[in-house]
């Protein structure tokens, strides 16, 4: 799992059938100081995740399951939004209230 910034979100009038009423969002993964660490993916919401929200990404192979549906692929899936989170370095301690 991984955290990452909602930066967009996806329409699509046409896709697979097996996709409609699903969610897709645009998402930035970031380091532990907020700052994006590649280039955006997109993902599956399963938490109804917001543009600006910062949010965990479940990047494995079980991404799917959030969805609960079998017949999904899904290499990225939002499954929580993050409230605040703290990263410790050697003497530093970062506190990001969101």
């Amino acid at each position: 799992m991984r955290l990452a910034r909602v930066v967009g979100n996806i329409v699509s009038t046409i896709k697979n059938p097996g996709y409609y009423n699903y969610k897709l969002m645009i998402v930035e993964f970031m380091d532990e100081k907020g700052k994006p660490t590649e280039s955006r993916k997109i993902a599956f919401d399963a938490v109804q995740a917001g543009i600006g929200d910062v949010v965990v990404v479940n990047v494995d192979g079980g991404a799917a399951n959030f969805m609960l549906d079998p017949e999904i692929v899904a290499d990225f899936t939002i499954c929580g939004v993050v409230d605040y989170f703290t990263y410790e370095e050697k003497t530093t301690v970062y506190r990001e209230f969101l």
